[in-house]
This record gives structure tokens, C-alpha cells and sequence, in this order.
């Protein structure tokens, strides 16, 4: 783990142990400065603050580092006066020590994202991008429906354009974050932070925008900010699940911009595209399926990327928790059971295995309890009770102890974000699915 993600994961811990004041307070102004073998070292905007943290703070710091570590680890302090600028402002908690080097997955890359007839014009474009950002396509705006490789896509031309220049400033978010940073700064009073944060990008690498739909005061912000960028070149880069001119309650001077740069839109793969995609997921997982099998599962899934990786991955583990080998014959019946196991899936199955996942109650999940250890199990549920069950977010609401539904909408949108940046959350996601699905398996 890398020292920027290592203090990334380590913000996020931290936060949820203490209170937001003493968070502002002790950690915001605090930085990284190195990694040893048993010693870490950060680095202290006062002297006060460092006696605070001496003092309250200094056991959950390093058993949280050692935690993330997973070895044990001591926490030393040095004292550097603290120079405000737009990097280390609160709104760059995300990215802390150097914005200029986001956190961006690499498992996303151009080079590793299979082209078909369905995505060829927008892998063109994202090419064009990296060759002449800014000058090319700008803005660059590609929707299509869940899990066509549109994230895939953006990261990648991200990971492309820092790789040809290591001080570009990129910023990868999602709208969700967008908006809650927007949220925040008008809470805290920090508008000209968080303009400093957006305004002043190189590039500006945006997902899910249709969530802006019906958010007035964002708009109006980001209508600011798109012109900014725009007027001095920064390339701007956007996903939506539908075209600009479908998403509702979106203003129409956004949209007019939207479509002033280049539109392109992304289908479903194709046969011989899933083939593909298939044979580079076996690569990735060091698997070897039989070029038959491979051609007999592309045929019966005809279904986006993301859903794609996944069922290859539950028959992969149920073919193992068997100890049966890949062969046609026995994929076909793993694809003729799938109608009856998704008719059976219900709520109470997806809560039990979450719970027996986490070790969890169901009175842990649904209660009102905030714990920090509560969030990702809770907003898991909330993304397989829609995605899976179908369920609307007043339904989930309800069955989740009485949520509102805006916190299940909140809660099954960063799943979704996080599937495709996080590693080790789509690890865990990967792997409560499986369970699901594999309660479900005939025996035998």
C-alpha cells in the first residue's frame, strides 16, 4: 500500500472514531511524512496540536496504522509550520498530500479495456483525449447503462494522462461526491476552497453525473466551474447513465454545454466482445477455462461487463467448492439453474448472508446503531435489495429499520462507485455476492 491510499484509508478510520470538531481540529492540518519498517511519522502544523495528539490521541493512531498494516507500528510527531493552499484545504481529504496524483485504480487502464463494436468510437475518443487534452474532445461525455466499462473508461484515460505527466492535477469523483463536497463547504463556509479544489484541475474526471438531476444549488456551482475549466483548456471528462438531453430536472444551460462538446454512448458487448472480455478475466485471475466453455458462457449471459466478471467469478467458486473441472457440460448447468436461483433470492436471504458475512445481528443491521463497522454492511444490503431484488428505495428503506430513502439512494450509489475504484471493497462486495448466489446451488 502506497503512502497516499495508506493515509487515505487511515482518514477514513479515524474519522469515524472521534468527533467531527476534533477531526477539523487534530487531523485535517496533519500529513504523512514517512513510512519505515516499524515507524511512521507525521508531520505537525503546531506545537499545541502535537501535544493534543501526544497526549489523547496517540494509542488509536498507532492501533489504527497498525491495523492497516497489519503489523505493529509506533507514531512519531515533528513540527513544521502548516502553509494553507488549495492541496491540504478540508476538501481534499480524499487526497491529502498531493492532489496531484489521485487515487486512481489500477486495475483501470486503456490498455487492459477489451474494444468491441459496442465501445469502439468512445475508446477512440478516450485515445484522443490522452494524445491532445483539452484540444480534442472537451468535454468528452460518454453514458450508457450499468456496467458498460464507462468508469473503466475515464480511470483509464486518467491513469494515461498521469503516466505521460506525473504534475498534471487530476481529479477523479463521482457527482455524489461532488455534491457532498459542495454540501459541506457551504455548511463550513469554504465556497473558495472548494472552488480552489475543482476550478483550479488540469483535469476533471466526473462520474454518474445524471445524480445531479434536481440539485439546483450544484448545478448552478458546477455550471461555474465547467466554464472555468473550460475557458482555460482543462479537460473535462463525464459519465451519465442517459444522454444529457434524458436526464430530468437538469438545467438546460448545462445540457447545452454537454452537448457542445462530443457525445458517445455505450451498448452492451456483443458475442464476440464478451468472449473477449471473458478470456481477459480468466487471464487477470491466472484461470484457464476451455475455449468452449468460454464461447457457451459468453452465449448465455448476455449481459453487461460488471455482471459478466461476476458470474464468471461465482461459477469459478462453484465449480472449485465442488471440485468439478470447467467443461461445458457442467457451465451449462450452472446457466440453466440461474432463472430458479434468482426467482428464489428475497430479502431475508440477502440480509443473513450479509450478517453471517460480517458477523453481524440483524438487529446490528437494521438498528439505529452508527457504529463505523455498520456502514459498509448496511450499504452493501442497500445495493443488492436494489440491484438484486429489485426492491425501490422506500421499500429497502423500511426494511433496513425505517431509513429514509434518501439515505438507501446515498448508501446504494457509493457501493456502486466504490465496486469500481476500490479494490478491496469490490473484494468483499465479490465475495458476500458469491455467498448469495451460492446458497442457492443445487447440491450435488
Amino acid at each position: 500500500m502506497d503512502n497516499l491510499r495508506l493515509w487515505h484509508k487511515f482518514l477514513q478510520t479515524i474519522k469515524s472514531e472521534i468527533s467531527p470538531d476534533n477531526f477539523k481540529a487534530y487531523f485535517l492540518k496533519t500529513l504523512l511524512k514517512s513510512v519505515e519498517e516499524d515507524k511512521i511519522t507525521l508531520t505537525i502544523p503546531s506545537a499545541f496540536i502535537l501535544a493534543t495528539l501526544n497526549r489523547d490521541y496517540k494509542k488509536i493512531i498507532e492501533e489504527t496504522f497498525s491495523k492497516l498494516l497489519d503489523k505493529p507500528v509506533i507514531v512519531e510527531f515533528t513540527v513544521k509550520e502548516f502553509e494553507e493552499t488549495p492541496e491540504n484545504q478540508a476538501e481534499d481529504f480524499f487526497q491529502p498530500l498531493a492532489p496531484k496524483q489521485p487515487i486512481l485504480n489500477p486495475k483501470y487502464t486503456l490498455e487492459n479495456f477489451v474494444v468491441g463494436p459496442s465501445n469502439n468510437l468512445a475508446y477512440a475518443a478516450a485515445e484522443a483525449v490522452v494524445q491532445n487534452p483539452g484540444i480534442s474532445y472537451n468535454p468528452l461525455f460518454i453514458y450508457g447503462g450499468t456496467g458498460v466499462g464507462k468508469t473503466h473508461l475515464i480511470l483509464g484515460i486518467g491513469s494515461a494522462l498521469l503516466a505521460k505527466r506525473a504534475d498534471l492535477k487530476i481529479i477523479y469523483c463521482s457527482s455524489d461526491q461532488f455534491m457532498n463536497d459542495y454540501v459541506e463547504a457551504i455548511q463550513n463556509r469554504k465556497m473558495a476552497d472548494l472552488r480552489k479544489k475543482y476550478r483550479r484541475a488540469d483535469i476533471l474526471l466526473l462520474d454518474d453525473i445524471q445524480f445531479f438531476s434536481g440539485r439546483e444549488g450544484t448545478q448552478e456551482e458546477f455550471f461555474h466551474t465547467f466554464n472555468e475549466l473550460q475557458s482555460k483548456n482543462s479537460q473535462m471528462v463525464l459519465t451519465s447513465d442517459r444522454s444529457p438531453r434524458d436526464i430530468e430536472k437538469l438545467e438546460d444551460r448545462l445540457k447545452s454545454r454537454f452537448v457542445g462538446g462530443l457525445m458517445l454512448d455505450i451498448q452492451p458487448p456483443d458475442f464476440d466482445t464478451r468472449v473477449a472480455i471473458l478470456k481477459a478475466k480468466c487471464l487477470e485471475r491466472g484461470e484457464d477455462l476451455p475455449e468452449e466453455s468460454i464461447r457457451l458462457l459468453a452465449s448465455g449471459l448476455e449481459s453487461n461487463i460488471r455482471e459478466l466478471e461476476g458470474r464468471l467469478i461465482q461459477i469459478l467458486q462453484m465449480l472449485k467448492s465442488k471440485n468439478l473441472p470447467p467443461t461445458p457440460q457442467n457451465i451449462q448447468f450452472y446457466l440453466s439453474s440461474q432463472p430458479h436461483q434468482t426467482l428464489r433470492i428475497n430479502p431475508k436471504q440477502v440480509l443473513s448472508v450479509i450478517c453471517d458475512y460480517f458477523d453481524l445481528t440483524a438487529k446490528d443491521l437494521t438498528g439505529p446503531r452508527r457504529q463505523k463497522g455498520l456502514v459498509l454492511p448496511r450499504h452493501i444490503a442497500m445495493y443488492l435489495l436494489s440491484e438484486e431484488v429489485d426492491l425501490t428505495v422506500e421499500r429497502i428503506g423500511q426494511i433496513l429499520g425505517g431509513r429514509d430513502h434518501t439515505t438507501v439512494m446515498h448508501g446504494r450509489d457509493k457501493i456502486r462507485q466504490l465496486i469500481n475504484t476500490d479494490q478491496e471493497i469490490q473484494r468483499i462486495f465479490i465475495e458476500v455476492k458469491n455467498r448469495l448466489f451460492s446458497t442457492t446451488y443445487p447440491q450435488g
